[in-house]
C-alpha cells in the first residue's frame, strides 16, 4: 500500500487497537492465477511461538481455501472510517480529498484442525457474544450442532508485514484542520463524525 510518510501509522498498539475494533477485514489470496477475496472476521491474537498471528475460517463451500494450499502468501484488509474532504473548507484554494483509517496486513497462512480450529471459534464466539444478554458458548453446543464445524477450514495467519495508514489531514496547517474537522460534525454523517473525532486526536 502506497502510504506518504506524513500518513503512515508505526504505532503497534494504536495498530494493534484498531484491528481488535475493526475486525471484519477481507481476506485476499491467489488460486489458479486469479485474485480472490472473502469478508471475514479476522482476530488478532499471539501463537504458541509468541508470533502474531490472525485466526479466522472460511466456508469449504468457498473455494478461496484451496488457494491456501498452492501459495501461502495472504493479504488481509482492515478499513476504517472515511470521509469526502470538500476543498471549499480551506482558506485556499486546492483539491478535494479523501480522509480513512486503514491496516494491510501480510502473512503466510496455514490450515489448522481438530482441537486448534475449536479453540480459534472459541475465541471468535466470546468475543462476539460477551455482550449478549445470554451469550452463546461453544462449550455448550451440542455435538449435533457441533458437526457444522466440518463445514469450515480454519486458519492460521503468522503476519510478516504490517502496514498502516492514517490519513486525517495532518498535511494542513492548525487552522485548516480545525476547520476541516467542524465542516465535517456539521454533516451529520456517521463516517464524517468518527473522523473528525480520529483528527481530533491528533490536533496540530
Amino acid at each position: 500500500m502506497y502510504i506518504p510518510a506524513i500518513f503512515k501509522n508505526e504505532n503497534p498498539e494504536e495498530i494493534k487497537d484498531f484491528i481488535q475494533k475493526n475486525s471484519f477485514g477481507i481476506l485476499i489470496n491467489q488460486s489458479n492465477g486469479k485474485l480472490l477475496a472473502t469478508h471475514i472476521p479476522l482476530e488478532l491474537d499471539t501463537n504458541k511461538n509468541g508470533k502474531q498471528v490472525l485466526y479466522g475460517h472460511i466456508s469449504k463451500e468457498n473455494p478461496q481455501w484451496k488457494g491456501f494450499l498452492e501459495n501461502d502468501e495472504i493479504l488481509a484488509i482492515f478499513s476504517g472510517p472515511n470521509s469526502y474532504i470538500s476543498s471549499s473548507w480551506y482558506d485556499h484554494e486546492n483539491v478535494p480529498t479523501w480522509n480513512y483509517i486503514a491496516v494491510h496486513l501480510y502473512g503466510t497462512i496455514k490450515i489448522i484442525d481438530g482441537e486448534a480450529a475449536i479453540e480459534s471459534l472459541k475465541k471468535l464466539v466470546d468475543k462476539y457474544e460477551k455482550n449478549s444478554e445470554k451469550p452463546v458458548r461453544v462449550e455448550d453446543l451440542s455435538p449435533k450442532t457441533m458437526m457444522q464445524t466440518q463445514g469450515i477450514v480454519a486458519f492460521e495467519i503468522e503476519i510478516n508485514e504490517i502496514q498502516a495508514v492514517n490519513k486525517l489531514s495532518q498535511n494542513r496547517d492548525s487552522k485548516n484542520h480545525e476547520n476541516i474537522i467542524s465542516q465535517l460534525i456539521k454533516t451529520e454523517n456517521h463516517q464524517a463524525t468518527a473522523i473528525a473525532n480520529e483528527m481530533s486526536k491528533c490536533k496540530k
